[in-house]
């Protein structure tokens, strides 16, 4: 994948960095239970930041029915605004890599504004009321003029890499919307945790492409990339259970037991019930609905496929180990695995606090940096 100007690759590594910290601080939102602090989108209570001062906060009470709660609500805004300053990042890059197609920045800009102009069509402006159901057809509109280029482009160039890229962020958005409208729905939360998980893998991805001299030459690579490639969809789904296990609160299903559940090696599960993965629209999820025999089965789920991923990364990164031009990659690996079972374990033994919940989930996303990173770079020799 050639790098379409001279700093196009730095470009997209400040775009990894600010990706990494949306999904850091996301889980930092999700997890301090400041997902439905703001009860409108993209406004908060109103406002493009959020109430502040008293009669600002007496006022978003008289006019919505969750109360304001400071100290939540400048979490969830935050968050929207630094996954708001990643779309423009990404949207600078796909203008920049379009930028030699035929009509390929235009198309780019259009597709943009039309979902820019869904936002106040969404909200309602002027005497006119909100119009969801345009709203949404601007969006498919947009999403649909960037398929299209995205196909057109294809074939390992950045612009229909970078036009992919602009499509998952504007989908991210609309995930984030309904998280907030279908009241933290926990397929829609698990949705946009893999969302922003793909948003950051993507840029990987092309950040290492574009990077000049990146590629590592190995005469095992092709056997190596199998491996890893397993290894990514095991962990891509480990992340995934991860997600549904924070958006069904079980992590606590188990009690502080470690290796054991509730003081059994098997308590009463529930799978069917805990893995119903779509109900109804109206009902709010806010912490949790299931009962514990559910939210014990989606606990018991993650640690088994845990030790699934952990033995399958560990006899990777071992054979990595013995490759030479890979020891460091492979040690990093090995350290990161370490380090993500250490924090899942003290997770449960310390009762879930803020840090090692927040660091768990910073330690997948850099499970997943290295793997695809590994996956964008391996080679073998020509």
């Amino acid at each position: 994948m050639n790098s379409p100007s001279r700093h196009f690759h730095r470009l997209a590594w400040a775009a990894v960095l600010l990706a990494f910290g949306v999904i850091v601080f996301g889980s930092f939102v999700r997890l301090s239970n400041a997902g439905l602090s703001c009860p409108d989108w993209p406004t908060c209570y109103g406002k493009v930041t959020w109430p502040v001062h008293g009669h600002e906060i007496d006022a978003a009470n008289e006019a919505f029915e969750r109360p304001v709660e400071s100290h939540k609500a400048w979490r969830e805004q935050v968050h929207r605004h630094i996954a708001g300053a990643l779309g423009v990042l990404v949207l600078a890059l796909a203008l920049i890599a379009a930028r030699r197609r035929r009509f390929g920045s235009l198309s780019v800009l259009l597709a943009s504004g039309l979902v820019a102009l869904s936002i106040p069509v969404y909200m309602g402006f002027g005497d006119r009321p909100p119009d969801h159901v345009a709203s949404l057809a601007l969006v498919i509109a947009g999403e649909l003029i960037l398929l299209v280029q995205a196909i057109r482009w294809r074939g390992g160039d950045p612009a229909g890499f970078a036009a992919v890229i602009l499509m998952v962020i504007v989908f991210q958005a609309i995930l984030g919307m309904w998280t907030v409208i279908w009241l933290v729905k926990p397929i829609i939360v698990m949705a946009h945790l893999l969302g922003g998980l793909l948003t950051f893998s993507l840029l990987t991805w092309m950040a290492w492409k574009t990077t000049p001299s990146s590629r590592l030459f190995q005469a095992d690579a092709p056997k190596l990339r199998r491996l890893l490639w397993i290894g990514l969809v095991l962990l891509v789904a480990q992340i995934a259970l991860g997600g549904w296990v924070s958006a069904n609160y079980a992590a606590l299903s188990c009690g502080t037991h470690f290796p054991m559940c509730l003081g059994s090696w098997w308590p009463a599960t529930d799978f069917r019930e805990g893995f119903v993965l779509w109900r109804g629209i109206g009902v709010d999820y806010e912490g949790g609905v299931l009962d514990g025999p559910a939210r014990v089965a989606i606990q018991l789920s993650h640690r088994i496929l845990a030790v699934i991923v952990a033995t399958w990364l560990l006899v990777v990164g071992l054979k990595m180990f013995r490759t030479p031009g890979l020891r460091y990659w492979s040690s990093l690996l090995l350290l990161l695995l370490v380090a993500q079972v250490t924090l899942g374990i003290l997770n449960v033994k310390l009762a879930l606090p803020l840090w090692t919940a927040v660091a768990h989930n910073a330690g997948a996303a850099l499970l997943l940096f290295v793997l695809v990173g590994l996956l964008a770079r391996l080679r073998a020799p020509e």
